[in-house]
């Protein structure tokens, strides 16, 4: 199956939309800007939004698999990243921190909807929007495979959803998942395992055709 992000036909939202979306030909490496932020320079912190902001939005609507909450994770994980920026190790890994913080915030979206479900209360619906991910333009037979790949994560718990997600759409090795998710290497061998066999029987039962 080829990668949703390699197909490029997501148009992610525009996130902080006061920030104008721009290229960074000329500005410094994420290393540089980062310190730059950490000594309060506001314009840093701006040019690694701008820099990153695409990506993440795009991984966020990957992951939720619709755009109505997209906003807020991407703005949460963006003020969570500056907000702890001192504790970042290696400036240049910017872009996989930010990812990480990003990853848990939605985990932690698709849990709390899901409890406000079980409660009664909230608006705890998470149903993904496949026109949203999924264009005219793509193959029928992946467009097939994408549809049964989110008709399964819609209904799997975050712990096991967001690490098949990252494996099957994004193309992560089980290395990269644990890193993003701040799980172990052996949870996340058995969650994606786990999400594996509930794929496997999902395809043989022909669900989201």
């Amino acid at each position: 199956m080829s990668h949703l992000s390699d197909w490029g036909y997501l148009s992610p939202v525009v996130v902080l939309r006061s920030v104008p979306r721009a290229g960074d030909v000329g500005l410094p490496a994420d290393a540089e800007l980062v310190r730059a932020a950490r000594a309060g320079e506001n314009w840093a912190a701006e040019a690694l939004v701008r820099r990153h902001a695409r990506a993440v939005n795009g991984l966020a609507l990957r992951l939720l698999g619709r755009d109505g909450d997209v906003d807020d994770v991407v703005q949460d994980a963006f003020v969570g990243a500056f907000a702890a920026l001192d504790r970042l190790q290696d400036p240049q890994s910017f872009a996989a921190w930010l990812s990480g913080i990003l990853v848990r915030i939605v985990g932690k979206l698709i849990r709390r909807r899901r409890l406000l479900a079980r409660l009664g209360m909230g608006r705890a619906s998470l149903t993904i929007d496949l026109d949203a991910l999924v264009a005219p333009t793509v193959p029928p037979d992946d467009a097939l495979e994408l549809r049964r790949l989110y008709a399964l994560a819609e209904r799997l718990p975050a712990a096991v959803r967001v690490p098949l997600l990252l494996q099957r759409v994004e193309g992560l090795s089980l290395d990269e998942i644990a890193r993003l998710t701040g799980a172990s290497l052996a949870t996340v061998k058995r969650r994606v395992a786990q999400a594996e066999s509930a794929l496997r029987a999902s395809f043989l039962r022909g669900d989201g055709r």
